[in-house]
């Protein structure tokens, strides 16, 4: 099996998957297009000295990488650092390496240091996205009720319309793949 520095080097650029892009695209670009990296010399600067690569492991039907895929390419468009996507569903192998309770969960970052080495993984949801979905899952119906799926689509809708105008939620994915990042960049 390739190593994660291999899957980097085959995989296509993070602006090339999002041109790519056939599911919500115009609502990652529209996300993309709002958010600004916070001003912040130090993850900036620690990220511009370390130039890590990272790799993307994700899927355009993804509401969790349509979101936190455009806030990491301006994180990379600001350090001017490398990344780069490869899809899950291509990649049983690789994602099957870093699964998130068990589970095949994405979009999932690992950052690479100079050596191929994976340093850091992170992905799927920042603690805050995290806990706005299982709230709201706590109301819906048991699977068996037949009000289930409505619930659910109904739910997964006003999901990605919070995903795509609550400028909390993309600052909290920064906050959070920043203080992960900075952790495992400064050992």
């Amino acid at each position: 099996m390739p190593t994660e520095q291999q899957y980097f080097d085959e995989a296509k650029s993070l602006t090339q998957y999002m041109d790519d892009m056939t599911t919500k695209k115009e609502e990652s670009f529209s996300i993309y297009e709002k958010f600004e990296v916070p001003a912040d010399d130090e993850f900036i600067t620690v990220l511009k000295d370390k130039n890590p690569h990272i790799l993307v492991i994700t899927e355009d039907w993804c509401g969790d990488a349509m979101m936190n895929n455009a806030i990491l390419r301006r994180i990379s468009e600001a350090a001017d650092i490398e990344v780069r996507a490869v899809y899950r569903d291509e990649n049983l192998d690789l994602i099957d390496q870093y699964l998130t309770n068990g589970g095949r969960s994405i979009p999932v970052y690992l950052l690479i240091n100079k050596d191929g080495e994976v340093i850091s993984k992170w992905g799927p949801r920042a603690e805050k996205v995290q806990q706005y979905v299982m709230e709201n899952r706590e109301k819906f119906p048991p699977k068996e009720d037949p009000t289930f799926e409505e619930t659910q689509k109904a739910f997964f809708e006003q999901m990605t319309k919070e995903f795509v105008e609550n400028k909390d939620f993309h600052l909290a994915v920064y906050e959070d793949i920043r203080s992960n990042w900075l952790q495992a960049l400064q050992k």
